[in-house]
């Protein structure tokens, strides 16, 4: 098969994996979601989402740093047409496909060839390769020109041309056999002695077989805890019924859809905090009755204001992080929120602004 069709008939398995730390991508395997343990940042949830499965709350099933794996549990349905692991080891020369979703350019594919089909990095084979990967691919299925998994796409060398390494197929399996056979969930693996140790089991985040300090269990037990003005934003946002785990993008960067309108909020280094939603694209005739409408609706409005920028339509509220309060905070976003759904339908539908293509991972 060639790259498109590859790509077309696997797409469903692919999976974006969203964490307040970045992001990265993972494929269903036997109704497991399998990525890097990096991407998951030491993590019990996480956020998924694909061609068919809407921004989920996922959580992180078991964790693995020493081969750098992790398996996701989300109710889903199977895809049409499922992934399967390789049966045959690679070879040097061998042509293959990468998919992900770098730099949030979802579902890429890129071709290239193995340019080694065991490099060892430590204790550890990988798959050396060609095909362009980059932060965002992290986690994603390599594949072979049958379709085939024979890797994860697992890291780079920074300020190299073209220097990728995936995780060979065999260590998935291996590791998927032993997930399966503790029959439990929440498993992390000791990077140590390589025991399989239940999360429950573990005390002060140490082995309970080898006693060495583990990391991921400090990670998962302490979880993400947002502070200071980050921490007040998604109080507000909370209030105001928003999901925050599924609103957030980073850190600092929150996405909430009201109605038909995408409100984009974001906390700069500098403390400005700015909610604003790019409401609708200027239109080609009626240019003047359009601003006249803008600024009569600006002196109305408080918190609030519409401005024009590149052409584009904005609704927009700026606020000092220092002068953030719940209480006027939540009157500001919710004022923020309705009038958005309501503008954007007003200025296309009135005075024929253009409707916003959105990408198809946002809908």
């Amino acid at each position: 098969m060639n790259t498109q069709i590859i790509l077309e008939t696997y797409i469903e398995s692919i999976i974006q994996v969203m964490t307040p730390y970045g992001t990265g991508t993972g494929f269903i395997i036997d109704g497991l979601i399998i990525t890097n343990s990096h991407v998951v940042g030491g993590l019990s949830e996480v956020v998924v989402s694909a061609k068919k499965i809407k921004r989920s709350i996922a959580k992180v099933i078991y964790d693995d740093p020493y081969y750098d794996l992790a398996f996701i549990s989300l109710d889903m349905k199977n895809p049409l047409a499922p992934l399967q692991l390789s049966q045959e080891n690679a070879e040097d020369g061998d042509t293959t496909i990468a998919i992900g979703h770098p730099y949030g350019l979802n579902y890429t594919a890129t071709e290239g060839i193995i340019s080694k089909a065991s490099r060892l990095q430590g204790d550890l084979e990988y798959i050396q390769i060609d095909a362009a990967i980059n932060p965002g691919n992290s986690g994603g299925p390599l594949l072979n020109i049958a379709g085939d998994v024979i890797g994860v796409n697992t890291f780079i060398i920074q300020n190299a041309n073209n220097l990728g390494f995936a995780l060979p197929y065999f260590y998935v399996q291996e590791a998927i056999k032993g997930f399966h056979a503790t029959n439990k969930q929440n498993i992390i693996k000791c990077p140590s002695c390589k025991n399989l140790i239940s999360e429950e089991n573990i005390k002060n985040d140490y082995c309970p077989s080898c006693g060495v300090k583990l990391e991921v269990a400090r990670l998962r037990r302490r979880g993400y805890n947002p502070t200071g003005p980050t921490k007040l934003i998604e109080e507000i946002l909370s209030s105001l019924d928003i999901n925050v785990t599924l609103a957030r993008r980073s850190q600092s960067t929150w996405r909430v859809d009201f109605g038909s309108a995408r409100i984009e909020i974001n906390y700069y280094e500098n403390g400005i905090i700015i909610g604003d939603t790019k409401l609708c694209g200027i239109p080609s005739k009626n240019i003047e009755e359009l601003y006249e409408y803008l600024l009569k609706e600006n002196k109305k409005l408080s918190y609030l204001q519409l401005s024009i920028n590149e052409n584009n339509i904005y609704l927009s509220y700026l606020i000092v992080d220092s002068s953030l309060t719940l209480k006027e905070g939540k009157i500001a976003f919710q004022r923020l929120f309705t009038n958005s759904n309501k503008y954007d339908d007003i200025l296309i539908t009135k005075f024929n602004a253009i409707k916003l293509k959105r990408d198809e991972e946002d809908e």
